[in-house]
């Protein structure tokens, strides 16, 4: 992501976003296999990924081998994927076009729309009649380097932010972590959130603009306060829980009372007086403290922020 922002603000802006049609599904083996033959002298180890290659799937008990691809998650299919677009990276380095790509993601960068053009149709033919893939041509692209996805990220105006599909893809996972009518203790959705975040916010710590990240820990302890409300099954008890947290009779009278909803009273100033993000804080350190695990990861990454 460092070198793509390198490359747009040496005045490279427009992008040629080549999307592979079921990459690891369509690898040639014979190409592989004869490319690797070119580096390895030891037939051996060429006989042994040759038979990982052909070695099938089985359904419903019976085995269908395989004529092409390679086995996704298999320990060995990323590095052979590597050997498969190391043509294409000579081939792009050959033509001087500045690219980064990572496994089957690749970015080229040029300094205008007509040429991201042109680069977009010579190489996507390459890729079909060399390397014997299938280019997405619905899926791919050529645009500004704002409106192109990278890794989870976009560079807009030369610096990196977290693009806005995966900010989409947190806030779905931040809901499916705290559903509504549950049987589990906050503690516990507290646990499953941090479990999630501490990696998620690690990946996305290379986004220059904070506040994507604030906006997440937001939605979070919004949804945590939408639960509370809902704990409190009648409206009296809601006013008298918010009074005894603190909250002034008067505000706390209005704001129950006032026909909203549970999503609604938990953006208002009477719920967020009465579980303030401190509140959160402090019961979050008191779950770290219960449990070795998330203390590590706390010591760790500090990348806890509800907590």
């Amino acid at each position: 992501m460092q070198a793509a922002q390198r490359i747009v603000e040496s005045g490279k802006p427009y992008v040629v976003d080549i999307d592979l049609s079921k990459f690891f599904d369509r690898i040639h083996h014979d190409r592989l296999i004869g490319r690797m033959g070119q580096r390895i002298a030891d037939k051996r180890i060429l006989r042994l990924i040759g038979m990982m290659l052909r070695s099938g799937v089985m359904i419903n008990g019976v085995v269908n081998p395989n004529k092409e691809g390679a086995m996704q998650g298999g320990p060995l299919s990323p590095l052979l994927s590597n050997i498969v677009l190391d043509e294409l990276d000579q081939e792009l380095e050959k033509r001087g076009l500045e690219f980064c790509r990572f496994a089957d993601d690749c970015n080229i960068f040029v300094g205008s729309q007509k040429a991201a053009e042109r680069v977009m149709e010579k190489v996507s033919q390459f890729i079909e009649n060399k390397l014997k893939l299938k280019v997405n041509r619905e899926k791919s692209q050529v645009a500004k380097s704002d409106a192109v996805k990278f890794l989870g990220f976009t560079v807009v105006d030369g610096t990196v932010a977290i693009a806005h599909k995966a900010l989409q893809t947190a806030m779905s996972k931040v809901k499916a972590l705290t559903p509504r009518g549950t049987h589990q203790t906050l503690n516990h959705t507290l646990a499953d959130l941090n479990q999630w975040y501490v990696g998620w916010a690690n990946y996305y710590s290379l986004t220059q603009y904070p506040s994507q990240l604030r906006k997440i820990e937001a939605h979070i302890r919004r949804r945590l306060r939408a639960r509370l409300v809902s704990q409190q099954k009648r409206k009296q008890h809601l006013y008298r829980n918010l009074v005894k947290r603190g909250v002034p009779r008067k505000q706390a009278a209005q704001t129950v009372f006032s026909n909203k909803k549970r999503w609604a009273l938990s953006a208002t100033r009477a719920v967020t007086r009465a579980y303030p993000n401190s509140w959160f804080i402090n019961l979050m350190g008191q779950e770290i403290r219960s449990d070795r695990q998330l203390a590590h990861w706390f010591e760790v990454s500090q990348w806890i922020r509800l907590t």
